[in-house]
């Protein structure tokens, strides 16, 4: 639920809490669904790890009337066809390739969005249910359970948003399949001899976000935005503290008569400590390209160009059409 969703926004290094106004806002800032004029859905596609996971969004978002909006989105980042060797040597100490299966894990995450403008002119916000569920084979599976609040508000061309995504704490409950871990228990002696934590707990976090477009001589226009985002514990960002820890993200958008578009950020700033105990600032960079004609948008995102940061690289491919056109 941290990695992000639909290509344009990754483009940018993620800095769109403050102006995202599609589909996607489902995920980004559910606040921006009141700027939907109709019906509007999106999907993505990314791997990651050369290729041995699959990560995949779709979302769906409608406009429930001139004040009020909703959405609902599905994430899955999974691992598929992995081989399950646990049975591999038969009873009389006999290897046996045919006592190999395979197996997934999964993780699921389901969003319910709504959204509505307040009585206060350029203010709206919007409300995140979540879903998570997690499978790893026949061996363990979880359900999990949050909420995000988002806010949004326009002055004088300049836009402002506040993300605080799971803000009652997410819990995640473990299921473990007693049966199948005891058969894998004893695998290496020493190791893997008591169950693992039934509950695993996700802390609130927020995303603080600023962003304006310029407009050149009608066919031009460049979108700047900000965003500072925030974890309640001290972490490896470039400011942390036992407070709060801060990675700042910048993203830029250059469009053309609104049907190219070219994209550039960096985030994800990070003190890195070194072999020789020394720290390193690592960062992030992305770029990315995006098409828009008649309602169809098809976005690509490079992610980490240049392999500056710790995390892998990826392709980033999304589609957004407006319904709309079908009528």
């Amino acid at each position: 639920m941290n990695i992000g969703v639909d290509a344009a926004a990754l483009g940018m290094s993620s800095a769109v809490v403050a102006s995202t106004n599609d589909v996607n806002a489902v995920y980004w800032n559910p606040a921006g669904l009141t700027n939907l004029e109709d019906h509007q859905i999106s999907l993505m596609h990314a791997n990651y790890f050369a290729n041995i996971a699959q990560y995949d969004f779709i979302g769906y978002a409608s406009p429930i009337d001139d004040r009020s909006a909703w959405g609902i989105s599905m994430i899955r980042f999974g691992v598929d066809d992995i081989m399950d060797t646990t049975q591999l040597i038969d009873s009389e100490g006999n290897i046996d390739y045919n006592r190999i299966n395979l197996f997934s894990t999964a993780d699921y995450g389901f969003t319910f969005s709504y959204a509505r403008k307040l009585p206060v002119e350029g203010f709206q916000y919007g409300v995140n249910a979540k879903v998570i569920r997690r499978i790893i084979g026949k061996f363990a599976n979880s359900w999990g359970f949050g909420f995000d609040v988002g806010l949004q508000f326009e002055r004088n061309d300049w836009k402002f948003g506040l993300m605080l995504r799971d803000i009652t704490t997410t819990y995640n409950i473990w299921n473990i399949d007693e049966e199948e871990y005891a058969k894998i228990a004893n695998a290496i002696p020493g190791e893997n001899n008591e169950l693992p934590e039934s509950t695993e707990i996700t802390l609130p976090k927020a995303q603080l976000g600023v962003s304006r477009k310029f407009d050149f001589h009608n066919d031009y226009s460049l979108l700047t935005a900000v965003n500072l985002n925030m974890r309640f514990e001290q972490t490896n960002d470039i400011i942390s503290s036992k407070a709060v820890s801060i990675d700042p993200a910048i993203g830029f958008e250059f469009g053309y008569t609104d049907l190219v578009f070219l994209r550039a950020g960096a985030g994800n700033f990070q003190n890195v400590m070194q072999l020789d105990n020394t720290e390193k600032l690592n960062f992030q960079p992305n770029i990315g390209l995006g098409f828009k004609y008649k309602g169809i948008q098809v976005d690509y995102a490079l992610t980490d160009l240049g392999n500056q940061s710790a995390a892998l690289y990826s392709n980033i491919f999304s589609l957004k059409v407006d319904l709309g056109i079908f009528r």
